[in-house]
């Protein structure tokens, strides 16, 4: 019962192991099919993608007669806005914001201040200046030529600057230096 082979056997039982013995039909099978797969998948999105282009372009050029404008387009009353129903007042006079985008009043404001920084503001009625331009009050501060103080007073606010609260103290003493 032991003794009798099996002719189809991949198996030799002189040897210790198995012989590797791969499949290539199967493995060039699965290749070519999952690369059909992959072609034909590539053609039916393609086509579709066709489809779908041309029934925009048929779509778009159509305009309903029942199309709104962009009045009636409007969410209805309340509109929820930063400030609605605000205006701005500007230099040039008040701006109405009702309609214009939630942010549009940062958007003015923040025109408003680069002038301001760029340009400085001054009163129309006595011209006295009230805020000059950056660029100026820099020039400004470094001609007055201001001294460094060195006295005892100036050194406690220094030591007393690098303090600071930890957490051994629990917050009662500054009792830590910044380095």
């Amino acid at each position: 019962m032991g003794s009798t082979r099996h002719e189809k056997s991949f198996v030799t039982f002189e040897k210790g192991y198995e012989t590797n013995i791969v499949g290539f039909r199967g493995i060039i099978y699965f290749g070519v099919g999952l690369l059909l797969l992959i072609i034909v998948t590539f053609a039916l999105m393609w086509a579709l993608l066709k489809v779908f282009g041309d029934d925009a372009a048929k779509n778009a050029a159509a305009v309903s007669p029942m199309m709104q404008n962009e009045r009636e387009r409007l969410p209805p009353e309340p509109r929820l806005q930063l400030a609605p129903g605000w205006g701005v007042e500007t230099t040039t006079g008040p701006q109405n914001l009702e309609l214009a985008q939630p942010s549009a009043e940062y958007t003015v404001l923040r025109e408003q201040w680069e002038n301001m920084w760029v340009n400085g503001v001054r009163d129309p009625k006595t011209g006295v200046t009230s805020m000059l331009p950056i660029e100026q009050a820099k020039q400004k501060v470094l001609e007055e030529n201001v001294k460094a103080r060195n006295d005892d007073t100036s050194r406690q606010e220094w030591e007393g600057s690098r303090m600071y609260y930890s957490d051994s103290s629990s917050g009662r003493v500054a009792s830590e230096k910044r380095r």
